[in-house]
């Protein structure tokens, strides 16, 4: 009989180092720089939506609107990357984003600083889909 092969001890390190990076991915806060890295394009897409679906072909509007709207995408960012660190599902949230959609995480996540911005409970927009509260807000929808 053969003797019992041994893993080299390159590949066990490796094997305890991914299973310990999971186990910390799922704690949370580990992605968090990633997702602050990716912040300031979210700022600039955020704001720029929020110019144009305002002002429309108006450009006073589109001056007037400018500061207001970097204002709001600004705390808009910081509260989708807070929720999403806070959840601890970086990664799900991620993985949507990198699939170019919205899956539940992200949605979940966007009810939340949705909520907050209006200056409601955390979890009152949960049972509203994302189409709901884009045709109650007049806005249109995703």
């Amino acid at each position: 009989m053969p003797p019992p092969r041994r893993f080299p001890a390159v590949v066990l390190s490796a094997a305890l180092l991914a299973a310990s990076l999971q186990a910390g991915l799922a704690q949370g806060g580990l992605m968090r720089p990633v997702l602050e890295l990716m912040r300031p394009r979210l700022e600039t897409r955020l704001s720029k939506a929020c110019v144009d679906g305002l002002a429309g072909e108006s450009a006073e509007l589109t001056t007037q609107l400018q500061e207001p709207c970097r204002r709001l995408a600004g705390r808009a960012s910081r509260c989708l990357v807070r929720e999403t660190d806070a959840a601890g599902r970086e990664l799900a949230v991620l993985a949507e984003l990198l699939q170019g959609q919205l899956g539940p995480e992200g949605e979940r996540v966007v009810k939340r600083c949705a909520a907050q911005l209006l200056g409601l409970p955390a979890n009152s927009l949960e049972a509203l889909s994302l189409a709901q509260m884009a045709r109650r807000f007049g806005v249109s929808p995703p």
